[in-house]
């Protein structure tokens, strides 16, 4: 067991080696030289003449987040609509993540959308990204969506028409759409980033992203059996979530794998199994509803009586929702973080054989410093004879040659090269989504937004009318991302129905509305002095957290999620469409 002064002594000393300038700067975009890392390997280039469409509701993007914005405005009445979806498919995130092992980390039952709704129990406890995408395309055959989505398609632009009280919208196959309400439902994990390294276009062999994982070089599927990479020296940049899982798969198949370690994950155990049918069978309706709000309160402190979920998050909620009473709350807690994380790194240490490689795979941080990875596997794959671990001590690759990479004073020769360096998180919205939001009298939305997100609940913002947001844009942050975006999407699909019930053209957050929301969002505070402490990673923008948020609004509602979901629930009771402004007569 450390001693609390020891372990943030050692903490600090990690976060400093691994601080840089550049923060989120030190990735580039998959544009100019780089553009090819974005072709999609999976669907055919579809050929087809430019539209030119008039709809009620367009909903850009087709992952969770747009599946259930567009189940909900038909719900509501909304009949003409259009999904706008640069994928060839449904699914976001899964459709883009095909890599070996793919897997949600948080419980398939509470985190696959519509379930019910499609009668759906998924197979086990944490689904691999084969169900979760085939449970979207099910999800866009269920509603009818196929019809209506413009598949492989990326948005240019959204520009308002205030005479017409519409959206005018280009796309990159040339089709000029016109919509009433527009939905940005393109997720925050939609623009996948490369480490700026230098010498990366120099690279002569086989070279991709996980999210375009190429079956042609590996052999093999998701499930794994990469029978081609049997005389492969295989390299990878990134040991987050993404490599976590993909890692054990290169390592049964390549004649040589380099994993390429800045900062080691916290990895703790998988324990998946089967859905038990009988379980299934016994479900009364609104069960998932019921499981994802028990959820939600668990793994927030809000209530621990019953946990329906039983999984490792709700287990280390419990631990630290009962500090013991004789210490300072801050320092019990910061006490009970230390014990999870001395039995995380015991955890390595008892099953990695090399004692140098369980040191470099030990992780110095607290636990809500980085995305908790879990998997059965990973560890396990370094006591591989083919398997080395090539730690940088917190600098990163160097450089990369036309043979490989150097790292760590050396250089390494690789035949192929995987970057699971993940998606732009916390980068400005019109850079993730590809495309500028024009408003009222042609404002733009990044100079709205230069200073921080400004909004009313997070979903609509003041000079962009008919316009709705869906993601951690000002809302509450959820464990479970899905339970979120259920509570948006039934907000905005409430909103669009009391505009048409009412008659309405447009529907606008008032500057009075938005000042009020801004203030409260600020008011339960910035980021916290944990996060500030913590080792860099997308969780506090590469350790720049406290340089980017000063002097900008807060970027997401502090508070309880539950908290924050009845503030929604009582605003739409009322009735009164508090702090918006509808104008325009009868359409």
């Amino acid at each position: 067991m450390s001693d609390l002064e020891t372990a943030r002594a050692r903490y600090r000393e990690e976060r400093d080696k691994r601080l840089r300038a550049d923060g989120n700067d030190q990735y580039v975009r998959m544009q100019g030289p780089h553009a090819r890392f974005l072709r999609d390997p999976f669907t055919t280039p579809l050929q087809r003449a430019p539209l030119h469409d008039d709809v009620e509701a367009l909903v850009i993007g087709g992952g969770f987040s747009g599946l259930l914005a567009a189940a909900r405005l038909i719900e509501v009445g909304i009949k003409s609509l259009r999904i706008v979806e640069r994928g060839g498919d449904f699914g976001g995130t899964w459709y883009w993540n095909r890599y070996p092992g793919a897997q949600c980390d948080v419980e398939s039952y509470i985190y696959m959308p519509l379930l019910e709704e499609l009668g759906y129990v998924p197979r086990t406890k944490y689904s691999n990204a084969p169900e979760i995408f085939a449970h979207c395309q099910a999800i866009g055959r269920h509603y009818g969506l196929y019809d209506r989505t413009s598949f492989q398609t990326q948005v240019t632009e959204l520009r308002w028409d205030d005479e017409a009280s519409y959206w005018q919208v280009a796309t990159d196959r040339g089709d000029l759409l016109r919509a009433r309400f527009v939905c940005l439902a393109d997720g925050p994990l939609s623009q996948p980033k490369l480490p700026g390294i230098s010498g990366i276009e120099t690279f002569k062999g086989a070279m991709f992203h996980t999210s375009r994982w190429d079956y042609d070089y590996t052999g093999g599927d998701v499930n794994g059996g990469l029978d081609k990479l049997g005389d492969k020296r295989v390299g990878v940049i990134g040991t987050g979530a993404t490599a976590i899982q993909c890692v054990p798969y290169l390592a049964e198949a390549a004649g040589r794998l380099l994993v390429f370690q800045r900062t080691p994950s916290a990895v703790f155990a998988r324990d998946n199994r089967p859905t038990d049918s009988g379980w299934a069978a016994a479900q009364p309706p609104g069960w998932q509803w019921a499981r994802m709000v028990n959820y939600t309160d668990v793994t927030t402190g809000v209530d621990l009586s019953t946990d329906l979920v039983e999984d490792a998050l709700t287990a280390l909620a419990r631990r630290f929702a009962n500090p013991p009473s004789d210490k300072v709350i801050g320092e019990a807690i910061e006490a009970i973080d230390l014990e999870i994380m001395d039995e995380l790194r015991a955890r390595v240490a008892g099953i990695v054989s090399d004692p140098v490689t369980a040191h470099a795979l030990k992780p110095w941080y607290r636990t809500s410093c980085k995305r908790p990875c879990f998997n059965d596997e990973y560890l396990q794959a370094f006591n591989r004879p083919n398997v080395d671990l090539v730690d940088t001590d917190g600098r990163g690759v160097a450089e990369i040659t036309p043979t490989g990479v150097i790292a760590g004073g050396r250089h390494h020769a690789l035949d192929c090269l995987i970057f699971a360096t993940g998606f732009e998180v916390g980068t400005s919205y019109p850079r993730r989504s590809g495309f500028e939001v024009f408003g009222r009298s042609g404002a733009a939305l990044t100079q709205h937004w230069a200073n921080g997100p400004r909004s009313l609940h997070g979903l609509q913002t003041h000079g962009f009318p008919n316009c709705f947001f869906l993601g951690m844009t000002q809302g509450a942050y959820t464990g479970n991302f899905s339970h979120m975006l259920y509570e948006q999407s039934a907000h905005i699909a409430h909103v669009v129905g009391e505009v048409r019930k009412r008659g309405k053209l447009a529907v606008e957050v008032t500057r009075t509305a938005e000042d009020e929301w801004v203030d409260l969002v600020n008011g339960l505070g910035g980021p916290s002095t944990v996060l500030s402490d913590c080792t860099p990673g997308y969780y506090n923008s590469e350790g720049r957290i406290d340089e980017v948020s000063r002097g900008r609004t807060a970027g997401f509602y502090a508070g309880a999620p539950r908290a924050f979901f009845r503030i929604l629930a009582e605003w739409r009771e009322r009735g009164d469409l508090k702090g918006l402004r509808l104008s325009g007569p009868t359409a």
